[in-house]
């Protein structure tokens, strides 16, 4: 079978999925789960998986909500990634409904055209990416050895072949000070909440000196008990953005001063808690794009150069430490009118409509198409290991 024959048969497969995929996505949607707590959308994932032939392994590398599921029995790996957590508040404002699904479509889909195609194939549920990190804790237990390739597309308000991707990494602070009344004897006592506000009122500051491509911000997540008492615990979460990996240690370097000094300021102590990992930019791999976008262009998306075109959705994700460890892409496919921002109750309606069910299936058709082009395609996978070969180096991502 050629590459055309095999493309046209896992689109085919899709639209004999098509009830399944698009009702697992509805159903998901009204059931949001957040981090490491997505045992319905694992269970409906898995049980989709397994009903159409792919026996998954449940609760795999160590995390209960999630799973892996392979393919083929030679040939180069490719790993198509499955998302499905949700978000306090607002549900499933990011989409990953549609994440999740699209990727097991064309997980199934790949799956049976890969004796064929001589590839390989694993279908990942990657659990908890908004602020878990459950592809980070994958990564370390093994998930991704001997992978060749790794993909996932995005939902937003436009076809883009990428993310605009920020480095994160989150610090949990805490001052303390010393308890007195507040007004019989306020010079014993030393102002918790005053370090705090210190801080924040030094990094607002800073805001205005650092990169365009650099965000910080933060929460109070405890100012005292009662007015009348000197508060002697303060707490805040910051969340520190930068490009890349490398600028945003050195941007951490200017936060962590800030509230150092806010501390001694204060006359408090202080404890902080960076995340033990930070989530990386991505990386896209330009040889796998141009295979995903001309793949888009046959079900008729047009996917746009963020830069070229003005167009950007900017965020953070654990997919950009996988994308050091293999070539990776991480395309955004439109199921919003543009203007519609992700993480919004507005994004949240549209991720459960008609747009956000022929992304799930336009996602499913493109990334199979695209995972065929990596397994019968050898030049394709030389000038993807070579891009990748001059990823950024000498930072660690895992």
């Amino acid at each position: 079978m050629d590459i055309e024959a095999l493309k046209q048969a896992v689109c085919d497969q899709v639209d004999r999925l098509a009830p399944q995929l698009v009702e697992a996505s509805h159903q998901i949607h009204a059931n949001p789960e957040l981090n490491f707590e997505e045992h319905f959308a694992h269970d409906t994932l898995t049980n989709l998986l397994e009903r159409n032939g792919v026996a998954p392994v449940r609760s795999a590398w160590g995390l209960a909500t999630a799973f892996d599921a392979a393919a083929g029995t030679e040939g180069p790996v490719v790993a198509v990634l499955c998302e499905y957590d949700a978000l306090p508040g607002v549900g499933h404002a990011c989409g990953h409904n549609i994440i999740g699904t699209a990727g097991v479509g064309a997980g199934l889909a790949a799956a049976a055209v890969a004796e064929q195609a001589g590839g390989r194939l694993r279908i990942l549920g990657t659990p908890a990416e908004e602020g878990g990190g459950g592809k980070v804790l994958m990564a370390r237990a093994g998930a991704f050895e001997g992978v060749h390739a790794a993909m996932m597309v995005h939902p937003a308000d436009a076809d883009l072949i990428a993310i605009t991707s920020l480095a994160i990494q989150q610090i949990e602070v805490t001052f303390r000070g010393k308890a007195a009344h507040a007004a019989a004897a306020p010079w014993e006592g030393r102002n918790a909440l005053d370090a705090a506000v210190q801080a924040y009122t030094s990094i607002a500051a800073m805001r205005q000196h650092i990169r365009p491509d650099e965000r910080i911000h933060g929460i109070f997540t405890n100012g005292g008990t009662k007015p009348n008492i000197v508060p002697d615990v303060a707490a805040m979460v910051w969340y520190v953005r930068s490009g890349s990996l490398a600028s945003l240690e050195l941007l951490k370097q200017r936060v962590f001063a800030c509230l150092e000094a806010a501390a001694a300021a204060t006359g408090c102590t202080m404890e902080h808690r960076w995340d033990d990992y930070p989530y990386a930019e991505v990386v896209d791999n330009q040889a796998m794009v141009e295979a995903y976008v001309a793949n888009a262009a046959r079900l008729g998306r047009t996917v746009r150069d963020p830069q070229a075109s003005g167009k950007h959705v900017a965020g953070s994700t654990d997919m950009g430490n996988i994308s050091y460890l293999v070539p990776s892409i991480h395309p955004m496919i439109q199921v919003a009118p543009d203007g519609v921002p992700i993480h919004s109750v507005d994004f949240a309606r549209c991720a459960a409509t008609e747009a956000g069910d022929r992304a799930v299936l336009d996602g499913a058709k493109a990334m199979a198409m695209t995972v065929v082009d990596l397994w019968c395609s050898a030049d394709l996978r030389a000038r993807a290991d070579a891009e990748f070969a001059q990823r950024p180096a000498g930072v660690k991502a895992i």
